[in-house]
């Protein structure tokens, strides 16, 4: 029988909805494996064990786990390109990575065994959405060193949906694929999402009624409840979050399935633990904190406590959807990306939760930080919609107050909210670019 797009699909229920204790339990066993390779086979993560005072034996399983060092994305930086390899060069099959715009790039190695796993991380993602064999799925990440693109081509390939590599780019072809070949799953960032549901609606295309999408997978980047909403609206479909890095596998890490209550762990590939970010602390379920991850079945470059810089919550209780895999909470900023203004933490992802419900703007943005005088000051540039932008001066200016006001009241400081022409801030159809901070130019 035939099951509606709401119904639950699972991928592998032997592994997604897994008793707590036989986790735990084959989570300490692949824990204990790791940990050996890593020493026996990384000088760089040996010597920091040692230094640290603790041997592979004294790692027996996931109670173990704090005492381990923690590793960090300036290490992959520090030893570029090879050095954090534990398997040897001719075992690696991939290397993928960050575009690097600044320094070297970020690189990691895949082994056979690792593009297998990612393969399947990915493919229960896509499950998870409601995708199977008979789907068609359009990849609009970037198919390149970015692991975007692979990740969603090698999960519709696994569960063997058509799949459009589209790659990024090109706006017009992308919808013209869409409506022609019959997409039903999207992927791609949430900010392109928006900008596409927007061009299928100026086109004058119904997505309800002349396309076939029915869910989207969107990561690379934050995006709020609100922008979700945002995205369902234009194109008629359940807009799922999904989450990952180069570092530990790319895409599928963590996806969301249709209850939409935070996303799924592959916890039998990785392990997540919440910190505090400054005193390296662990924090119980339900405390916000830093995610950390440790990659358990990974063989070409297996990292151990690797410090994300992303905050957010954990869960364990069962969701609706029969998974017991622990949920990861949608990430609130980064402890790398939070801006100090004034002697206040500042998240982009707090303006936005602001713009997103104002009305007669769009959800397009740009953040603009600056010295003047000694003092920092803040711009918050946002995108008027069309019929705004022909509205009466006093109704334009009602709703400037308004977010000013709003932006001050969630964020504690006062800022200059700049209302711009539609379609005049920068588009990118890969991660979207919301700041600007001058203040290193004075």
């Amino acid at each position: 029988m035939e099951m509606s797009q709401r119904e639950h699909r699972i991928y592998n229920p032997a592994v997604e909805c897994i008793s707590r204790d036989e986790l735990h339990q084959l989570q300490s066993e692949r824990l204990v494996a790791t940990v050996k390779r890593e020493y026996e086979n990384v000088p760089m993560y040996r010597a920091r064990m040692d230094a640290a005072g603790v041997k592979p034996e004294d790692i027996r399983g996931v109670d173990d786990l704090k005492y381990l060092p923690f590793m960090e994305k300036t290490d992959l930086r520090d030893y570029y390109p090879f050095d954090l390899l534990a398997s040897p060069k001719s075992e690696i099959v991939r290397i993928q990575g960050s575009s690097g715009t600044t320094g070297k790039p970020i690189v990691s190695g895949y082994t056979r065994n690792d593009i297998e796993i990612w393969s399947e991380m990915m493919a229960r993602t896509l499950t998870a959405a409601g995708a199977t064999k008979d789907d068609v799925v359009q990849v609009t990440y970037g198919l390149g060193l970015f692991t975007g693109g692979f990740g969603a081509y090698q999960g519709a390939d696994k569960i063997g949906a058509m799949v459009i590599p589209m790659s990024s780019g090109n706006t017009n072809r992308q919808i013209m694929m869409m409506k022609d070949l019959g997409t039903t799953l999207l992927c791609c960032t949430p900010s392109y999402a928006t900008y596409l549901g927007e061009t299928i609606r100026e086109m004058g295309i119904d997505p309800n009624k002349d396309l076939k999408l029915k869910a989207g997978c969107f990561g690379a980047e934050p995006w709020t409840e609100e922008m979700r909403k945002r995205i369902e609206e234009l194109l008629g479909i359940d807009a799922c979050d999904i989450y990952g890095l180069t570092e530990i596998s790319g895409p599928g890490v963590a996806f969301e399935c249709l209850e939409k209550h935070g996303m799924h762990i592959n916890e039998d590939h990785v392990i997540a633990e919440i910190i505090n970010p400054a005193t390296g602390e662990q924090l119980p379920y339900g405390k916000p904190g830093e995610l950390v991850f440790t990659t358990i079945t990974k063989t070409g470059m297996p990292m151990l406590r690797y410090r994300t810089h992303d905050i957010c919550t954990l869960t364990d209780e069962k969701c609706e959807c029969g998974r017991t895999l622990a949920r990861m909470g949608r990430i609130t900023g980064r402890t790398d990306d939070m801006l100090v203004i004034r002697g206040v933490n500042v998240f982009p992802s707090q303006i936005e939760s602001v713009l997103v419900r104002a009305d007669g703007v769009a959800p397009h943005y740009m953040l603009i930080v600056d010295r003047v005088n000694s003092s920092d000051t803040l711009e918050v540039q946002v995108e008027m919609t069309e019929d705004m932008f022909g509205d009466t001066v006093s109704h334009i200016e009602n709703i400037r107050k308004y977010i000013t006001d709003q932006i001050k009241s969630v964020v504690g400081i006062a800022s200059k909210v700049t209302l711009v022409a539609p379609k005049s801030i920068p588009r990118s159809e890969g991660k979207a670019k919301r700041v600007i901070d001058n203040r290193n130019l004075h």
